[in-house]
């Protein structure tokens, strides 16, 4: 179910009045948790047998490793247990088909059955797994003493609702599909009764409309802008047309997943919870290790307190560093996809942050450079992003090579209309970061004068929504 969609508002609507028609937290979580398995399995119902599965499982260690009198040999089985079985099912849906294809002779395949090669891949399952590896780590560290927000349970119906948080915290379906990713100790604290009069409506509508028009009219219309992004398609095209298509993409994989992140959080504004920000206004950024910092910011922060930090971070010496940048890097890449060009892209990103480390440039303080040099490391880092998206955009590695090639072989000349609708879709992105980094002059304007404009400024958006949306599709994160 696309929230982009007239079945979701409906499914919004009855939601939410169910959700609210009784204080208890128990109904509450209830009705949510329900509402997040009809909205997972809605188009393809199957799918909901192995979030089940992953949910029951992440549950039941959850509870085992928070309970009394257990040996550490015993809570050490259970957590590799649980973390066996997240990565296993995780590698299996993801990466066996990639597997099969690298390692199995093309003959030999052809005598195996399609599903060794095209094992189908779960929606949402990349960000559901990652909290559940998030919950047993979580559990491991605290034992009976619990963390806020979910204690070790005492007895039958404190089990029964300790199991009820945990399905809630896996499916809560704004963040389900495509994060942001939640960690369990920032999220199991909040779940109690909420009240209609506590909603936050004012910072729920600002990242509904922010979050919508980034996708709505920003990412769906540079969509279709960027149709000749493909190979052969791009071959013939001139230069300037491939720069433009270039930061295209760019704005368009930005506009596609922060709109999707935003909308996640203004839905749970709507039911009283706070999901983490996942994007702050990242091509301002001035080197890589910034990006990072400002990019996708809840898998930033997973893979920094969950593989970074248990492979020694920074604690083991600077070689071991440099190994560990690499590793957390080449893994988050894939991550993002089965393909070879996603463990690239992540390996591409891991040996520049090393490099950066090692000149001392992602150790720089941003705020403290001279205004040139800022701006000089925007656009340095906003080209070298763009240009390693051209791995998402192309699974064959050859053809983002050709792609950067024609960048500087094509003909001159140029396509008009292609420059200006990329051109014109493009300046809202533009301006959205524009707007970020005067965060410190509209603070200076005054409470009254910067509300009227940031009204306006949102009363724009709404209006440009409801005229000027693209042609409706998936988000590009799904596909992770």
């Amino acid at each position: 179910m696309l929230f982009n969609s007239w079945t979701f508002v409906v499914f919004l609507g009855v939601v939410f009045a169910l959700h609210y028609a009784s204080r208890r937290a128990f109904w509450q979580v209830g009705v949510l948790t329900v509402a997040s398995f009809v909205f997972y399995g809605w188009h393809t119902p199957w799918l909901v047998i192995l979030l089940i599965l992953s949910t029951a499982v992440n549950a039941q260690a959850a509870q085992w490793l928070m309970a009394e009198g257990w040996s550490p040999q015993r809570r050490r089985a259970v957590l590799f247990g649980a973390l066996g079985f997240n990565v296993g099912a995780l590698a299996f849906f993801k990466y066996f088909g990639l597997l099969v294809t690298t390692l199995v002779p093309e003959a030999l395949r052809a005598r195996m059955p399609a599903w060794f090669s095209e094992v189908p891949l779960p929606i949402g399952i990349s960000f559901y797994t990652f909290q559940g590896i998030s919950l047993v780590v979580e559990s491991w560290h605290a034992g009976t003493k619990g963390f806020p927000g979910l204690m070790p349970p005492r007895g039958p119906r404190e089990v029964g609702w300790f199991h009820a948080r945990v399905w809630f915290f896996k499916a809560f379906f704004p963040q389900l599909i495509a994060g942001p990713i939640v960690k369990a100790a920032d999220f199991f604290h909040q779940i109690g009764p909420k009240r209609w009069a506590d909603v936050d409506w004012s910072g729920a509508l600002r990242k509904l409309v922010l979050g919508f028009f980034l996708k709505m009219v920003v990412a769906d219309n540079l969509k279709e802008a960027t149709a000749l992004l493909s190979h052969p398609g791009f071959l013939e095209v001139p230069r300037l047309n491939l720069w433009l298509l270039l930061y295209g993409f760019s704005f368009q994989i930005f506009a596609d997943f922060a709109g999707y992140s935003f909308i996640a959080q203004g839905l749970a504004k709507l039911f009283g919870y706070e999901l983490p920000l996942n994007f702050d206004h990242p091509y301002l950024s001035t080197s890589l290790t910034e990006f990072w910092r400002r990019w996708h910011l809840s898998l930033s922060s997973w893979l920094r307190e969950y593989l970074y930090i248990p492979l020694g971070g920074n604690r083991r010496g600077e070689v071991r560093t440099y190994i560990n940048l690499f590793l957390v890097m080449f893994l988050g890449g894939l991550w993002h996809g089965a393909a070879w060009s996603y463990a690239a892209w992540g390996t591409a990103h891991g040996l520049f942050l090393a490099l950066e480390r090692l000149t001392g440039i992602g150790r720089a303080d941003p705020t403290r450079l001279p205004l040139w040099r800022r701006a000089l490391g925007i656009v340095v880092t906003f080209h070298l992003v763009s240009l390693l998206w051209l791995l998402f955009q192309f699974p064959d590695i050859r053809h983002a090579g050709a792609y950067v090639r024609c960048l500087f072989t094509n003909p001159g000349g140029a396509l008009p209309q292609s420059i200006f609708v990329i051109a014109v879709f493009c300046l809202p992105a533009v301006l959205y970061h524009a707007w970020g980094a005067s965060r410190g002059w509209r603070g200076r304007m005054g409470p009254l004068w910067s509300g009227r404009v940031e009204a306006l400024v949102y009363g724009v958006l709404l209006f440009l929504i409801l005229v000027n949306a693209g042609a409706s599709g998936d988000f590009i994160y799904f596909q992770f």
